[in-house]
C-alpha cells in the first residue's frame, strides 16, 4: 500500500539513503514501495548525538538508512547499549526491547522506543544538575 506524505515548505526527509529537502511550498509525495523513511522531526544529526542515549538513537538511525555499513552501525550500537545498561540498570528492560527490534531489523520501531530512553536520560541529567546546585 502506498504512503502519502505531505511536506511543509523546506521540510527535510530521508527516503532510503537520500536526504530530500522540500522547496518553498507544501508538497505531497506518494511512496509506492517499502523503503526506509524518516521525517525531519525524527532525523538526528551527528552534532545532535551529544549524549550516550542520543548516540544510540543515531546508530539505529544509520542502521535504518545506511544498510551498506550495517555491521559497523551494529558494532557501535552494541558498545553503546552495554555502557548505558551498566550505567542505568533500571533501563535494561527498555534496552532489551529496543535491542529486540534491532535484531529483527525493525529499526523504525527501535527509534520510537529509543526516544523514551533519551527522555529518561534527560530527566536523570536534570536531576543531577538540580542536586549539584543545591550543594
Amino acid at each position: 500500500m502506498a504512503l502519502k506524505i505531505t511536506l511543509k515548505p523546506h521540510e527535510r526527509l530521508i527516503i532510503g539513503g537520500a536526504v530530500i529537502t522540500n522547496g518553498s511550498s507544501k508538497t505531497d509525495l506518494v511512496v509506492e514501495n517499502n523503503v526506509p523513511i524518516l521525517r525531519q522531526k525524527d532525523i538526528m544529526s551527528l552534532n545532535d548525538a551529544d549524549s550516550a542515549c542520543r548516540r544510540i538513537y543515531f546508530a539505529i538511525q544509520l542502521m535504518y538508512v545506511d544498510e551498506m555499513n550495517l555491521a559497523e552501525h551494529h558494532r557501535i550500537y552494541w558498545e553503546l547499549v552495554k555502557d548505558v545498561a551498566e550505567a542505568a540498570p533500571s533501563r535494561k528492560g527498555l534496552i532489551a526491547e529496543i535491542s529486540n527490534f534491532v535484531l529483527n531489523r525493525q529499526y523504525y520501531q527501535a527509534l520510537k522506543l529509543t526516544k523514551k530512553l533519551i527522555e529518561y536520560e534527560k530527566e536523570a541529567i536534570n536531576h543531577v544538575r538540580k542536586a549539584n546546585r543545591s550543594l
